[in-house]
């Protein structure tokens, strides 16, 4: 392929990715507002926890440039990939994708011609507004599945392809997706825009389905006074059932699943449903439940080890650790956190203790969604569901 100009908008781990694996034989921008993400991008630094990121700034030729928004962006581009944030929100009771929207009207109207790729996560029936809207085929929506830490790996090892549009770029996307990617023989899918979305939406929701399955488990054993390891074993060498996602936490959280499992039951609006609705309540009771575990044994203080979702990640955004927190601080019992993330003294104005030596020894138990070998010498005092030691 001749080397495309594109444009990437946003530059978490789904935009970062991207810009790199493009970068590889195209002419990349990377668009953020964030200033301080867009230098240490220049620098050959990455702002995110991610170690292949992290290796190809440092190592690799990519012809990639940050900048923050300005005019004129998209005018020389071929195509604009929009990767900024759409979070739930709870009063709309949908995703706002006002950034996504912005985007999109900027692109076409500096250049009509433009090829517009959402790889942000959006309702279904989104992306058939923006063609109505702006009267074109050249809008498509092509989700991704990635990993948290592994974004940069995920995206040049597909697991597949999903292109939703209907225009005449299907093939143009479809090469530029495979040509980046390290992977050969990539299954590529073609559909509907609104399928591609449902798509989205239904696989994180089954991820989450499936966490919330193996938390249940867990809360069941513990109850029955059963060995979950023992069951969970059991199950996962059906094939049909499998061993990946079996894991026990203390609920699903992070960027992703919490919000796409909202968005899912509001787009099912005159549809039957009654699972998706259940996982998000159970993962509600999941943390309760973990909570009052924690409130029986009377502890005067609880230590939390990290506010990380997993190892290997700096988001702790809707983590499920979090909410069991709230639980137990409520209950008067005083919470400290060690979290290297944190800067700052406090955290949601509980004392974040920086030395670990120091938070062990205040700490009568200490809760850790997942184990770290740092915790080995203390594991007396740590409570976690973590039973096979993996994410």
């Amino acid at each position: 392929m001749k080397k495309i100009k594109i444009v990437v908008v946003g530059l978490g781990y789904v935009g970062l990715s991207n810009c790199i694996m493009l970068a590889q034989k195209n002419i990349v921008t990377a668009v953020d507002i964030n200033i301080q993400k867009v230098n240490q991008i220049n620098k050959g630094e990455s702002p995110l926890v991610d170690k292949d990121i992290d290796s190809f700034l440092k190592n690799r030729s990519l012809n990639l440039h940050a900048t923050p928004p300005h005019e004129e962006i998209y005018k020389e581009s071929d195509c604009v990939v929009i990767a900024t944030p759409t979070n739930y929100d709870e009063k709309t009771h949908g995703f706002n994708t006002l950034s996504v929207e912005e985007t999109i009207e900027k692109a076409i109207k500096e250049n009509p011609g433009i090829t517009v790729i959402i790889r942000s996560t959006v309702p279904v029936g989104f992306t058939d507004q923006m063609i109505e809207k702006h009267q074109t085929n050249n809008i498509y929506f092509v989700p991704e599945f990635l990993r948290e830490g592994n974004a940069l790996h995920d995206n040049l090892n597909p697991s597949r392809i999903l292109i939703g549009g209907s225009g005449n770029k299907l093939q143009f996307i479809e090469a530029l997706l495979k040509d980046g990617a390290k992977k050969k023989d990539v299954d590529v899918l073609t559909m509907s825009p609104a399928e591609a979305e449902s798509s989205k939406l239904f696989s994180n929701t089954y991820l989450a389905m499936r966490v919330s399955f193996f938390n249940e488990l867990d809360s069941f054993a513990q109850t029955k006074n059963l060995k979950t390891k023992n069951i969970i074993n059991s199950l996962s060498l059906d094939p049909r059932i499998g061993a990946g996602y079996n894991n026990p936490s203390f609920g699903y959280g992070g960027y992703c699943l919490p919000k796409d499992t909202k968005q899912l039951l509001t787009n099912y609006k005159n549809a039957p449903q009654k699972l998706i609705e259940a996982t998000i309540e159970s993962n509600g009771l999941r943390k309760k439940f973990i909570a009052d575990k924690i409130i029986e044994m009377k502890p005067k203080v609880v230590g939390i080890y990290r506010l990380v979702m997993k190892e290997g990640s700096d988001n702790f955004r809707e983590s499920s650790i979090q909410e069991v927190i709230k639980l137990i601080a409520l209950k008067g019992i005083e919470v400290i956190i060690y979290e290297p993330l944190v800067e700052d003294e406090t955290f949601d104005e509980l004392l974040v203790v920086k030395d670990f030596e120091e938070f062990s020894k205040q700490s009568e138990i200490i809760l850790a969604n997942r184990m770290n070998d740092e915790l080995d010498s203390i594991a007396d005092k740590v409570f976690t569901r973590d039973i096979f030691n993996a994410d």
